[in-house]
């Protein structure tokens, strides 16, 4: 029996096993992660980066299941490092019964708010739209749970934090209709308390949850960065994780 689950656990690590399943699993949590760098991971990789579990997976480039490991994203290659995914979906797995976590990176270094939206182009891509495009395939196979975003280094300005709730607003009713998922948590993450220029896009975020149902915000207080006041260290970024998932479980058990 032991020899089986062995060879099972395998065959879902195999890009193409899991998109051979025809029937939606609903033990399979999938949580999409957008935003900008500190989501898609820029902290140093260590000898923890490369250890997977056997019930997380991440979808690649090729939009294929992998055992999830740092870095989870590709938006830049060579950059990517260890982000809150990761330690997120340890988290959410061990809070779950018999469950599997499917995360789908989507986070694009460097982008502003502005340009989450539909058709809207970021560094030769299209954020917004390789973002549902990759969660629909992902939904072929699992059930979305809910949705995590860091974003706000990009818009940490007087003129952008004023509209930036308007705007943030718009996308999570826009990600809940296209994803046809009205009620998914969504989760914020604040930007790193570092660096000369205060942090005045966190006022604005932690208006969110008063302005959106089923959202929450979760803190950066006591984060570091890694030595560049814009990016949080391997340790912080995985801190950050948890309380992601410290979070997403309270939404998720009212």
């Amino acid at each position: 029996m032991k020899n089986l689950c062995f060879i099972v656990l395998l065959l879902w690590a195999i890009p193409g096993f899991a998109q051979a399943q025809s029937k939606i699993d609903p033990g399979f949590h999938i949580y999409l992660l957008a935003g900008q760098s500190n989501m898609a991971g820029r902290a140093p990789l260590d000898s923890l980066s490369k250890i997977a579990s056997a019930d997380i997976y991440m979808l690649d480039s090729t939009n294929k299941w992998v055992l999830a490991t740092d870095p989870v994203h590709f938006d830049k290659p060579g950059v990517a490092g260890v982000g809150p995914a990761i330690s997120f979906a340890k988290e959410m797995a061990a809070k779950g019964k018999h469950v599997k976590i499917g995360l789908v990176p989507c986070a694009w270094g460097g982008s502003p708010i502005r340009v989450w939206e539909p058709d809207s182009v970021y560094l030769k891509a299209k954020p917004y739209n390789f973002a549902i495009a990759r969660v629909k395939i992902a939904l072929q196979y699992g059930v979305l749970k809910g949705i995590l975003w860091h974003q706000g280094e990009s818009d940490n300005s007087p003129a952008a934090a004023t509209v930036y709730l308007d705007k943030l607003n718009v996308l999570i009713n826009r990600f809940r209709q296209d994803l046809n998922a009205p009620d998914v948590p969504f989760i914020a993450g604040e930007i790193g308390y570092f660096g000369k220029k205060p942090a005045m896009i966190n006022d604005v975020i932690n208006e969110l949850p008063k302005a959106v149902k089923h959202t929450a915000v979760v803190s950066a207080a006591g984060l570091t960065d890694k030595g560049d006041n814009t990016h949080f260290d391997t340790r912080s970024a995985r801190e950050l994780g948890k309380r992601y998932a410290t979070a997403m479980y309270q939404l998720q058990h009212p």
